[in-house]
């Protein structure tokens, strides 16, 4: 053998000591981790002639292993955490619930929308979303930025037509610092100039993509046609308010509808005595300001249209929910009748969860090719609110997808059309939808948050349950009548020549 083939199979053993090492290692940790059983050798007419002895057979797979220390099972029965509320001397609620792990979110949520505009105050709720977090009497907005990114935090405004809402989230650690940096973006904002007009050029460009978006243009219209009074207001600032926008338009609109009454801090994660001793100090001052009157609302119907240069054509039909989210039965009962409806686009995909077994999907979506999406969709608000059916197809097809939108609506309001099987695999879908939802922290705080201001507490969770659960087809078909027996909004967008006239349609309910 030559001298190099002496060093290969020098080098290939040593390799081959190392792998057994390795193998030996790695078995000496596993046997830490979990005791080892041997496993029974060759048996039969091979073994004997062998020599091998059979060794203990191993357990079967319903006897447990010796040595092996299970960890306790989970308690059949888990209490929720429970939503503490506190009341401070001015008005102001600060509520929480101290849900397990390691990050809290913390929220600010304000009675205040754009039902609360005036005409000179008009879009005033969409430019306050977008100066959320500028700079204040205390802070820069580059420094509030710093120290957010020092906490590893996220920050977050939304605004709607009945309320504001302020978040952020972080570890459990920074939650002081969290509170104090949303307290001081809500009370002490200076709304510089040019902060506020660099955010108006982003408004306008806002404006000016969401109308190319038909969905969000029918749904303002929706708003606009068919109520008169705060929601009736544009949630989107206008074009022609833009002028008369200005830091101090704001200060003014924040002054008269942030007050203390109207206030919610809101929290999941968090220990109540923990945030309690932050925020108290940093809202307690805030004055006692009586309740301002009740904003006037009145649906009445209506007709909107408008033409695009579009090869679809996108038709909503639309009536109120009478008592909103404070009549609970039904709106328990409007919530379901969405998800039993359903619907979606005709590419949709997925299994029961994506409402490829609703109503509209198979009788609607299953049936006509010609039909690019129907849905059935909700806009709930305290006292009122909006349920439809949105819809899109080719221009030539408008008229046939009306009529059978209008069939739709007269369908679940008519006593025996819908099936049990049906009814119960929506409250299903309905309950098991709002549990996945509560299972964010950023979600459980929002719901916290906005109850408060609606109800003034929040309810609890096994109420709405066994208020879907009792729900009957008699129920849900007397709801739906309920809905259809108000008057009738209309809005389109595209080629709307086909559309049908809105009194031919309001005539078949």
């Amino acid at each position: 053998m030559t001298g190099a083939g002496v060093r290969n199979n020098w080098r290939l053993a040593k390799l081959l000591a190392q792998g057994s090492q390795r193998l030996i290692r790695t078995s000496a940790v596993a046997r830490l981790a979990v005791p080892t059983v041997q496993a029974p050798e060759k048996s039969g007419v091979l073994a004997w002639l062998l020599g091998e002895k059979p060794t203990t057979p191993l357990p079967a797979l319903y006897e447990p292993l010796e040595g092996v220390r299970l960890p306790k099972p989970l308690p059949d029965a888990i209490e929720a955490a429970e939503t503490k509320i506190t009341t401070l001397g001015n008005g102001l609620k600060i509520a929480s619930e101290n849900t397990p792990g390691a990050t809290t979110t913390i929220g600010i949520f304000i009675d205040s929308g754009s039902k609360n505009e005036t005409p000179a105050s008009t879009g005033a709720s969409h430019l306050l979303e977008r100066m959320a977090f500028k700079s204040t009497s205390n802070r820069s907005h580059f420094r509030l930025v710093r120290e957010v990114e020092a906490i590893g935090g996220n920050i977050l405004a939304n605004a709607s037509r009945e309320q504001m809402c302020y978040t952020g989230d972080s570890i459990k650690t920074f939650m002081p610092e969290l509170v104090e940096i949303l307290v001081d973006t809500v009370r002490n904002p200076i709304f510089n100039e040019w902060e506020v007009h660099e955010q108006l050029s982003r408004v306008q460009a806002e404006i000016a993509e969401m109308a190319s978006n038909p969905q969000c243009v029918i749904l303002e219209a929706l708003h606009s046609a068919g109520f008169v009074g705060g929601l009736g207001q544009p949630l989107l600032a206008p074009e022609s308010a833009l002028k008369r926008l200005n830091g101090g338009v704001l200060h003014d609109f924040v002054a008269e509808n942030y007050t203390a009454p109207r206030i919610v801090l809101a929290a999941s994660g968090v220990d109540h005595s923990e945030l309690l001793s932050v925020a108290e100090p940093l809202l307690a001052d805030l004055p006692p300001v009586p309740q301002p009157a009740p904003v006037h609302n009145e649906y009445v119907g209506g007709d909107w249209r408008q033409a695009a240069d579009s090869p679809k054509t996108h038709v909503a039909l639309a009536f109120e929910v009478p008592g909103g989210w404070r009549n609970e039965k039904d709106s328990f009962a409007v919530t379901v009748l969405q998800t039993l409806l359903g619907g979606g686009g005709s590419f949709s995909t997925g299994g029961p969860g994506k409402g490829m077994y609703s109503r509209l999907y198979t009788r609607v979506l299953n049936r006509y090719e010609q039909v690019h999406s129907f849905t059935a969709f909700n806009s709930i608000y305290n006292d009122t609110g909006l349920f439809g059916i949105h819809a899109t197809s080719g221009t030539e097809f408008v008229p046939y997808l009306v009529d059978i939108a209008t069939k739709e609506f007269i369908a679940v309001a008519t006593p025996g059309e819908v099936t049990e099987v049906e009814l119960q695999r929506a409250k299903n879908s309905t309950i098991s939808a709002v549990l996945m939802n509560l299972e964010s922290r950023v979600v459980v705080t929002e719901d916290i948050g906005r109850q408060i201001l609606t109800y003034g507490s929040r309810k609890e969770l096994n109420e709405f349950i066994q208020g879907v659960q009792s729900l009957t087809l008699q129920d849900i078909s007397a709801v739906a009548k309920k809905i259809i027996s108000t008057p009738l909004t209309m809005a389109s967008w595209g080629d709307v020549v086909h559309v049908p006239r809105f009194d031919q349609v309001a005539s078949r309910f």
